[in-house]
């Protein structure tokens, strides 16, 4: 088979959770099947060398890359009302061609997949810019209809697709996500631990959050909640919040201040990704009360570096967590603020969770994750 994967969540300035699922999924699948060939189709116009060398991290397993000169933002703005042919750019010769982000452009030759992660944008659309949410309410209809097969991440997902788009039932198929257990894994290095709790500032004790700063990921009742806990608590350990900006961050920025608290809540500079390991590995707990996911990749991850792990018992992380997490209720700022004290106080617990964690984190892999998505494409073919 020739299979080729749209690369925008590749290619773009900060790759956020869609495109580490794809480069996972993708390069699993090609290192499992290399009897096939691949390629990473994405527009790049002649003075754009930036797509080019962030595309580079993920070459290494022989997938090929296909480029069209052409402006991707008006291509797919176009495309959104008019059918410009995607063969016209990038060749007709494809048996699949997957799109991870939603968005199935008019007139793909041979089979399309498309992975439409979550519903947040129909479910709480108030915590969606208004950019992605005019996107999707144009398009995603389109898409689906367009697309031989959906992917979606978890369960969850699943029925929340068929809850909006019941239409589409019959299409989708469930393809969990994975962990990188090479980035991902228990870290001895004491001397790197301490090196970065130096560098941003942790302290010696913190709960850590990872993720994007947005309304949608609960982080101002979390500052709440970790304030009652810090009311009941000698010397307790930081908050640190780490993660790119994302949208409407200014309140949850200021929150800490009104509460008196600034100087235990930690906002991070940008962390490099060979220094994400150490930094969960150093953290007493992850804490992740996000209101909505269609997968929940970070606490996945922290579980695999062997960090306990307290979440919503929203949307996807019960399915993706099991019953190795604590698990609070994602609008009430007491249960969070018991879901630390208890994770804090309980030695005996964070041990339980450490060793379950990173076990149940071994049950998602890459490879398991390409396996599945493999046995999907040859539906088609």
């Amino acid at each position: 088979m020739k299979i080729a994967f749209d690369a925008l969540p590749l290619v773009s300035e900060r790759i956020t959770g869609i495109g580490w699922c794809e480069a996972g999924q993708t390069t699993a699948m090609a290192k499992l099947y290399p009897e096939n060939s691949y390629i990473y189709n994405f527009f790049s116009q002649k003075n754009d060398t930036q797509k080019t060398e962030r595309i580079k991290q993920f070459l290494n397993t022989g997938i090929k890359t296909n480029t069209a000169d052409f402006s991707g933002y008006l291509y797919r703005l176009i495309s959104n009302f008019l059918p410009f042919p995607y063969y016209k750019f990038f060749g007709s010769d494809c048996d699949i061609t997957h799109f991870f982000n939603y968005i199935v452009p008019p007139c793909v030759k041979g089979k399309s997949v498309v992975t439409v992660h979550d519903m947040v944008y129909k479910a709480f659309p108030e915590t969606v810019r208004a950019r992605t949410k005019y996107m999707l309410d144009t398009g995603l209809k389109k898409s689906m209809k367009r697309a031989d097969i959906i992917v979606t991440d978890s369960e969850f997902s699943k029925s929340e697709i068929i809850k909006y788009f019941p239409q589409y039932q019959d299409k989708i198929r469930v393809v969990p996500c994975g962990v990188d257990l090479e980035r991902f894994y228990p870290c001895d290095d004491r001397d790197k631990i301490e090196r970065v709790k130096r560098d941003f500032e942790t302290g010696d004790e913190y709960f850590l959050y990872l993720g994007t700063i947005e309304p949608r990921k609960n982080i101002e009742r979390l500052i709440e909640a970790y304030a009652e806990f810090v009311k009941n608590t000698e010397n307790p350990p930081n908050l640190v919040l780490a993660g790119g900006k994302g949208w409407l961050y200014d309140n949850i920025y200021s929150k800490a201040e009104k509460l008196g608290i600034q100087k235990r809540v930690i906002f991070t500079k940008y962390i490099p990704s060979e220094d994400i390991n150490a930094l969960m590995c150093g953290a007493v707990a992850f804490v992740f009360p996000s209101i909505y996911e269609g997968f929940g990749m970070p606490p996945l991850e922290a579980m695999a570096c062997g960090v306990p792990v307290v979440v919503s018992d929203e949307a996807s992380l019960p399915e993706v967590t099991g019953d190795c997490a604590v698990k609070v209720d994602a609008y009430s700022v007491n249960s969070i603020a018991e879901g630390l004290d208890r994770i804090y106080r309980d030695g005996n617990l964070r041990q339980k969770l450490k060793i379950e964690g990173i076990e149940r984190a071994g049950n998602f892999t890459w490879d398991k994750s390409a396996e599945i998505l493999y046995k999907v494409y040859r539906e088609l073919i």
